[in-house]
């Protein structure tokens, strides 16, 4: 249920029509050339507090574009912190960026049943152990830090923790504010009735 419905855009400020106009131009590689959901629900209930939402989107497009992490590690990041926060929207949405970036559907699914499959490599194992690991302890254990700093550099690790930080707190106001799927985004929730959180 919408607890801040979405601003038309016919209201937005100039402003912010043109800062979002950029912000989807600047992250337009991160996404699938067909299919990409327009998320404008999303879009348009951030357009409320336009200081808030620049800062945000500033720095979600280096998550999206300037990041270390190829994008296969970054969606298998966002997809485990959707289905352990159980955010359904956001699953969604990065299902389609998931599938962009090479993910089967089969794995898509693996990422919220069975993240320590055998499907994934032992490194990807380890990053999605650090999802929730970040989520449930606030920090990554030691053990997983070791596997982890052996395939990845200071850059990627610390990539790793702004995302999980970052599309943490995006599914909390996701799931907090009420915002509803756009239309393009229903066939990719997951089953009626269920949501993605596996726990």
């Amino acid at each position: 249920m919408t607890r801040i419905p979405p601003l038309p855009v016919e209201q937005w400020s100039p402003e912010m029509a043109a800062f979002v106009s950029g912000y989807r131009s600047s992250v337009a590689s991160a996404g699938p050339e067909q299919g990409r959901a327009s998320g404008s629900n999303l879009l348009g209930t951030l357009a409320r507090y336009p200081e808030l939402t620049q800062s945000f989107l500033t720095f979600n497009s280096h998550l999206l574009r300037g990041t270390s992490l190829s994008p296969r590690q970054r969606e298998l990041l966002v997809l485990r912190v959707a289905a352990h926060r159980g955010s359904d929207y956001e699953w969604a949405q990065h299902v389609l960026l998931a599938r962009r970036a090479g993910l089967t559907d089969t794995e898509i699914a693996l990422v919220a049943d069975d993240p320590g499959a055998e499907q994934f490599s032992p490194s990807e194992r380890s990053m999605l152990a650090a999802v929730d690991e970040l989520l449930d302890d606030g920090t990554i254990g030691a053990q997983t830090w070791t596997a982890l700093s052996t395939e990845l550099d200071d850059q990627q690790l610390m990539d790793l923790v702004f995302t999980v930080g970052a599309y943490s707190m995006l599914a909390m106001a996701l799931r907090s504010f009420g915002i509803e799927p756009e239309d393009e985004l229903v066939p990719h929730l997951p089953a009626a009735g269920k949501t993605v959180m596996p726990h």
